[in-house]
């Protein structure tokens, strides 16, 4: 099974299960006919920015609901400096920034860690972003506006 699907159901597991530790989330995983060893636990939670919580004296991993939420200064800088315009066309999300700003543009969504881009390719001036459904484009758009207008 690939990445992504990994990826989908660790998200879903800490939404509904207390998963403490790294062990017991490569054990769900295992349990869910995912292979995993604990260093590719190790890099999803870094991927997909897991936090720590603490919830009736005991630590489990939270997913933030919205990943443009952690973005850290540097890529909202990036973000806001370098996007133009967003557009739609059937399963991509075209992004226009400034000229020789796509990658580092392009990186700064990736670090949003929208689930619903499947992904991005960028030029020097254009970003591609694949997505299943309109619904999900959407999403997207909200999510960049909200963070360029913050």
């Amino acid at each position: 099974m690939n990445k992504n699907k990994r990826h989908a159901a660790i998200i879903d597991l800490v939404g509904h299960e207390a998963i403490e530790t790294q062990e017991d989330l490569a054990l769900r995983l295992s349990q869910l006919g995912f292979c995993v060893t604990q260093s590719t636990v190790s890099r999803d939670i870094r991927d997909l920015h897991l936090m720590k919580t603490s919830e009736h004296g005991k630590q489990r991993y939270t997913y933030p609901a919205h990943s443009s939420d952690v973005l850290n200064e540097k890529y909202t800088r990036v973000l806001r400096d370098g996007f133009i315009s967003i557009d739609t066309a059937p399963g991509l999300l075209v992004v226009k920034t400034v000229s020789g700003m796509a990658m580092a543009v392009a990186a700064a969504i990736d670090a949003m860690n929208m689930k619903e881009i499947i992904g991005s390719i960028a030029g020097d001036d254009t970003i591609m972003c694949a997505v299943k459904s309109e619904a999900d484009a959407e999403i997207v758009i909200a999510d960049i506006n909200r963070v360029i207008k913050k």
